[in-house]
């Protein structure tokens, strides 16, 4: 019955939306943890990430049962696909933030290079990111989906910056080549956290409207 089989795409889809949620949890409390050099937030980060992943797998078992035991038909067949390829990009963001809340631990250890500028700005770009992404799932929105690709080139070039401030401190000053290195390995993880969350937003684009999307520097 087709009750039915909405019934549990729409499930589907809401317990991807809790996943974007987790990870948003997790990226706004690395970022806390970073500036506040807040070590219990940080650990917090990174054990909620086995949650993410058994709601990886949770989710995955359930876009698998749904196709052997209902038949969806093609338009159907294309969200569950998207999920399940969208579920390996949320994973992997829940793991760069992660990977920003254990370098926060590394550097609560010592005085800040200096105050946090640009990396608090990047994770905010990221959860403004994540709040447009839940919206364009939530609505069927093509449109926002299209604006959280576009809002990827915010957290890139927010990082080229943030890299080319660290690199001039490490030429200044040698004896800052080791933390300002962690702050770039943090940068980064935003940086790839934010490719993550473009590659959701494509695969959102693809489900509502079978159009293959792809911005300029993602074809070779």
């Amino acid at each position: 019955m087709r009750e039915v089989l909405d019934k549990a795409l729409n499930e589907l889809v809401g317990e991807t939306l809790r996943m974007l949620s987790l990870v948003r949890e997790m990226t706004q409390k690395a970022t806390e943890a970073l500036v506040e050099g807040n070590r219990a937030k940080a650990e917090e980060v990174i054990a909620k990430d086995q949650e993410v992943d058994a709601l990886e797998l949770k989710i995955e078992n359930q876009a698998v049962a749904v196709i052997a035991r209902h038949q969806p038909v093609a338009s159907d067949l294309r969200l569950i696909f998207t999920i399940i390829k969208a579920l390996t990009d949320l994973e992997r963001a829940g793991d760069y933030a992660m990977h920003v809340a254990e370098d926060a631990l590394l550097l609560a250890q010592e005085p800040p290079l200096k105050r946090y500028v640009t990396l608090p700005e990047m994770g905010k770009r990221l959860l403004e990111m994540m709040d447009t992404l839940g919206k364009a799932v939530a609505e069927r929105d093509p449109g926002l989906a299209r604006k959280v690709v576009e809002m990827d080139d915010q957290v890139d070039g927010l990082y080229e910056e943030v890299t080319r401030e660290l690199i001039t401190y490490m030429l200044e000053d040698p004896r800052t080549i080791t933390k300002a290195l962690t702050l770039m390995r943090v940068a980064r993880s935003y940086e790839r956290l934010g490719d993550h969350l473009e590659n959701v937003g494509e695969r959102v684009i693809y489900w509502l409207t079978g159009e293959v999307y792809k911005t300029p520097e993602d074809v070779y």
